[in-house]
């Protein structure tokens, strides 16, 4: 049998075989034999208004019947884009922030790594060149959020990352202050997941980011939280800063923006940052993507934005939070997995060595709910914010049947 001409992302090219997707309703999802999944992972992290959502279609139909595209360079703009941005803006915890648009959350991480050495470059401290990560966390796939995450299996075999990049651990800040004494006025930022995602769902503790604010200012360094995950609702506020009260300089946001109805990514930019562009009037940006501000993508988050307020989604993160995450515990208190992590509407279970997430995977797959292998070790859970109490009842349920049927 001859392979797909789709080469899919983070899959064996190899693979022969895949669940085909044709529709979705609210917090499920239905493949072409018609067989109903529970969408136990948002699809990948951001459909937080749920699916078919014919409000924000709709929206999106308009605009692409007005106007499909036009460049945001130089000297054009488009409404959808400055009402997107000033909607994010009002709702950022960052004081008088700016949007930068990209298209993805990778963009998006490599957007303010450059902004954070060009910030440097700009005061004339150009010695301002170390980037820092932490382990597990994981910040896109292009060059520069690739060279600073910390999962070695995706950095493995595309040559040469950037150079003047350092790693501290994600849960000992004793390896930021170490690092600090070393190197301080060398480094440029510090780029951090309030909860860590993809690389095993760890939630930051509050004392651990506000270290994190201490050290960078006590040395000029700049704070980057990358909320491409947890904006827009996934702990309960509109963005992890404002729930752990730390404001980092600049926020990078993507995914849920749009629950995922069109491509959206960016950067709120904070004081610091702007200043050092804004210096000079003569200065020239000379960064963005082709469809940067994008008004389809930018109508999305508009209307996905007013879903997420008008249904009060945000105020249903606690009780997600108290069925999901408690759901998972009484897993852990059987003996059926080694670990439960979580903040909000975001859990993982830590498998027992002997179990592997990706059969427990095929388990829950086998009885109508998604969730996400992370390796073999963990399994996450990141809901759409409408999903209702059956279907959270049917996730613990299925992957309670799931391990005990690995764990006889």
């Amino acid at each position: 049998m001859a392979l797909s001409p789709f080469l899919h992302p983070f899959a064996k090219p190899t693979a022969d075989q895949f669940i085909t997707i044709v529709r979705g309703e609210g917090a499920a999802v239905f493949d072409d034999t018609g067989k109903r999944y529970v969408d136990g992972l948002a699809s990948l992290w951001y459909c937080n208004v749920g699916h078919g959502r014919a409000e924000i279609a709709d929206a999106v139909n308009a605009q692409l019947r007005m106007l499909e595209n036009y460049n945001t360079f130089d000297i054009f703009t488009n409404g959808p884009a400055e009402e997107a941005a000033a909607l994010i803006s009002a709702l950022s915890p960052v004081p008088e922030g700016r949007v930068f648009f990209t298209c993805s959350g990778s963009e998006a991480a490599d957007t303010a790594l450059k902004l954070a050495r060009m910030t440097f470059t700009r005061r004339g401290e150009p010695e301002r060149q170390v980037l820092v990560g932490r382990t597990l966390s994981y910040h896109g796939v292009n060059y520069g959020g690739l060279s600073v995450q910390g999962l070695p299996l995706n950095q493995e075999g595309w040559g040469p990352l950037l150079d003047s990049v350092e790693q501290i651990a994600h849960d000992d800040l004793s390896t930021a202050e170490r690092l600090f004494e070393q190197r301080g006025g060398e480094i440029a930022a510090v780029i951090a997941e309030p909860v860590v995602g993809a690389g095993g769902v760890y939630p930051a503790s509050v004392e651990y980011l506000r270290g994190l604010r201490k050290l960078c200012d006590e040395a000029g360094a700049l704070l980057i939280f990358d909320e491409v995950i947890t904006g827009f609702g996934r702990l309960g506020s509109w963005f992890a800063s404002e729930y752990y009260g730390v404001v980092p300089d600049m926020i990078t946001f993507a995914k849920a923006v749009t629950s995922g109805y069109q491509p959206l990514g960016g950067v709120i930019v904070g004081p610091r940052v702007r200043d050092a562009l804004e210096a000079d009037a003569d200065f020239i940006l000379r960064h963005g993507y082709t469809y940067s501000g994008h008004p389809a993508s930018c109508v999305a988050a508009v209307a996905n934005i007013n879903v997420l307020r008008d249904e009060h989604l945000l105020e249903r993160v606690p009780h997600i939070a108290e069925r999901l995450g408690g759901g998972l515990r009484t897993l852990a208190d059987e003996g059926l997995v080694a670990e439960v992590r979580g903040e909000g509407a975001i859990w993982a279970l830590q498998m027992h060595p002997s179990v592997s997430a990706l059969d427990v995977r095929q388990g829950l797959l086998d009885r109508g709910v998604i969730a996400r292998p992370i390796g073999a070790a963990a399994l996450a859970f990141c809901p759409p914010l409408v999903i209702e109490d059956a279907d959270i009842d049917l996730c613990i349920e299925a992957t309670g049947a799931a391990l005990r049927a690995r764990n006889p």
